[in-house]
């Protein structure tokens, strides 16, 4: 991957246009887009995992909002209940498409929707987490990642992949103990915001 490559400029751009028109509402969430731009001032090629040791992820809590569920996979390298996602691809055209591209190969649900305010896909939270995502010996890094909501149909049915160790919707009051405070909030921001 070259910063040449016209798929890798025009998501760097679209990154960079994301956050800067994002709004969070709180000051944590304001230092960390901040943060990523930054990142992203510093590095033409900071949305792919070859960028050490951070790069930017995207991701997505898909939820059913009619039954009040979110959708999480149990990830077999962290063993954690997480939401959908992973790393951008040369291929995806903007942030909000990588990770609708992430939830659907992971939810097997093809027909989700991203949440958006003003006909926009819009990030509901950052988050900066590390991770050992170029394998068990290598030193950890660090996923600057961007959350969005991921909406789907009433009554939709997943699919597991095999990125994923097990896959299920949890009632929003009903998270299952091994999920963090990050998927926990994630949750939450979900909720309020599809309500």
């Amino acid at each position: 991957m070259t910063v040449t490559d016209t798929g890798a400029s025009a998501l760097h751009a679209d990154a960079v246009r994301t956050l800067t028109r994002w709004r969070p509402a709180d000051q944590d969430q304001e230092q960390l887009r901040l943060d990523y731009l930054d990142h992203l001032a510093e590095q033409p090629e900071g949305l792919f995992r070859s960028c050490l040791p951070a790069h930017i992820t995207a991701s997505a809590a898909v939820v059913d909002p009619a039954a009040e569920r979110v959708l999480l996979t149990l990830h077999p390298k962290v063993g954690r209940w997480l939401q959908m996602g992973g790393h951008c691809e040369p291929g995806d055209r903007d942030l909000a498409s990588a990770a609708l591209r992430e939830a659907v190969e992971e939810s097997g649900i093809p027909d989700l929707t991203l949440l958006a305010v003003d006909g926009r896909p819009t990030p509901a939270k950052l988050d900066r987490h590390q991770v050992r995502c170029t394998g068990k010996d290598r030193p950890e890094n660090t996923h600057l990642d961007v959350q969005y909501i991921a909406l789907a149909p009433a009554g939709a049915q997943a699919l597991i992949s095999e990125e994923s160790l097990d896959l299920r919707w949890f009632d929003y009051d009903g998270l299952p103990e091994l999920t963090d405070d990050s998927v926990r909030d994630l949750v939450a921001r979900a909720r309020r915001l599809t309500s």
